[in-house]
């Protein structure tokens, strides 16, 4: 069965203690929250044949199908590889499974993760399925971007926000998840994670201390002019570009909040506070904010999948960030 997570009760009595089910839900908030868990635990207690209460039961024949992961009424739709798009043959085949009659006699429930990831010819041909669904389904759609989907996507959809849990609540439940690691080091990485528990525990699993750990000092070595972008862009083979993109998104808002508010404690996580502090005090703010919009747009490539050339790209962002400080 779906884990369950603490800061999601409000949210499941509203979903599962509806009298109706809407034709399509679209779940959407930050990632690492669990979205796609609150998603299947819905899909279960909307197929299963003896719900209690709230939950499914767990035992009826539908829920041991659903558990053994062959219900003929269930369909799971996301991309083939991770990280790639959801193709329009992909869909055609959801769209040809959403026209057929419900196998057990219930309701079929189709689960979609990440409705973004869908490209343009995807999404179309996914429309119709939304317009005018088939007997009794129920379309779950999971979106950690919503501001990417085809508004028309939007519009057919009872649009559920998923807000992140308070930083209590999660510190809470990752002194559970990561017995481990200190306190302080929970809080480090839920900051790291952007306040998501369960991105939280993925960074700790891929090593991300370390590599914040290996970043910071290349940033350090190359405002000294000790290392040069090329060697700094080589080096960072193996630390998601992604991930890399996010930290100097960051620390290029703290160098433009503390150049606005000269808040010291506004400066982040204690690693990067110094060199924060000292870019904002050397650099001309109109650098800033252009370094700011690059990154940005940048970002927004690495997300789309663009065909990117990955040390040509970091080497730019580094080569604009040693700038900085320069008066020209």
């Amino acid at each position: 069965m779906a884990e369950v997570f603490p800061w999601q009760d409000s949210l499941w009595q509203q979903l599962a203690g509806r009298t109706q089910h809407a034709h399509a839900y679209l779940l959407h908030g930050p990632a690492g929250i669990g979205k796609r868990a609150l998603a299947e635990r819905l899909m279960a207690r909307l197929l299963c044949q003896r719900p209690e209460g709230l939950d499914a039961c767990g035992q009826c024949k539908s829920c041991l199908l659903l558990l053994a992961g062959s219900h003929p009424d269930n369909y799971v739709l996301e991309p083939e590889e991770a990280d790639k798009a959801i193709k329009v043959d992909q869909v055609r085949e959801l769209v040809s499974f959403v026209v057929q009659t419900a196998q057990l006699g219930g309701r079929k429930v189709v689960l979609i993760e990440p409705v973004e990831s869908m490209n343009i010819n995807a999404a179309n041909a996914l429309l119709k399925s939304l317009e005018e669904p088939s007997g009794n389904t129920v379309l779950l759609l999971v979106s950690h971007q919503p501001s990417r989907l085809l508004p028309t996507i939007k519009s057919r959809c009872v649009q559920q926000a998923c807000p992140l849990p308070s930083e209590a609540m999660s510190l809470e439940w990752l002194a559970q998840a990561l017995p481990d690691c200190s306190e302080e080091e929970r809080v480090e990485l839920l900051t790291l994670a952007a306040g998501s528990p369960l991105a939280a525990v993925s960074l700790q699993a891929q090593g991300v201390r370390e590599q914040r750990a290996q970043v910071v000092e290349g940033v350090k070595k190359l405002l000294k002019q000790q290392q040069s972008p090329t060697q700094l862009a080589e080096s960072w083979s193996a630390i998601p570009l992604l991930l890399l993109f996010d930290w100097f998104c960051d620390w290029s808002n703290l160098v433009l909040r503390y150049q606005l508010t000269q808040d010291e404690q506004g400066l982040g996580l204690q690693d990067m506070r110094k060199v924060l502090q000292y870019l904002a005090q050397k650099s001309a703010q109109a650098k800033v904010l252009n370094i700011q919009d690059w990154i940005l747009a940048q970002r927004q490539k690495v997300l789309s999948k663009a065909n990117l050339n990955r040390v040509l790209l970091l080497e730019a962002l580094l080569v604009q960030w040693a700038a900085l400080p320069t008066q020209n």
